[in-house]
């Protein structure tokens, strides 16, 4: 969050993603570190991008009304504040920050490697372990945190 906007109770806030839909109205932010809240995006409206920044690819920037916030002076409390989104997607999309790291078995429970980073193929995007394996996302049947289950072809990691 960067600034107030106006005097009632509108901020300014850097859009840190190029889903603009985090900001529809309805939508829910969170906010703070260890007393975390929820604020409710209330109505969103892009600002005219600044020269340097349209030049420079820097951050866009939107004026943003909270539910529950009405004066200039609620708003300033927002001040400096980190807004984080809740995940997008479906129930069971996978996300690389949960798969980078995450130990890699078969359908037998066999240690396969852990996986070291994630590479975009156009068949199949692939998990490549730490020892240069790479096994398709197709082949992989669940995860859970910091396991990667995967039902792979005999001979695919021999």
């Amino acid at each position: 969050m960067v600034r107030p906007q106006g005097l009632r109770g509108e901020v300014v806030v850097e859009l840190g993603t190029n889903r603009e839909e985090r900001l529809a109205p309805g939508s829910r932010l969170a906010a703070g570190g260890l007393e975390q809240r929820w604020l409710q995006v209330v109505r969103a409206a892009p600002l005219p991008p600044a020269r340097r920044s349209v030049l420079s690819g820097g951050p866009r920037r939107w004026r943003v009304a909270f539910e529950g916030f009405h004066s200039r002076e609620q708003a300033e409390a927002l001040r400096g504040l980190v807004l984080l989104a809740p995940p997008m997607g479906e129930p069971g999309t996978l996300w690389a920050h949960e798969l980078v790291g995450a130990e890699v078995r078969d359908r037998e429970g066999r240690r396969l490697g852990r996986v070291g980073a994630l590479e975009a193929n156009p068949a199949s995007d692939l998990l490549v372990l730490e020892d240069g394996g790479l096994v398709p996302l197709r082949f992989v049947v669940s995860t859970a945190p910091g396991l990667v289950e995967v039902d792979a072809p005999p001979g695919l990691l021999s």
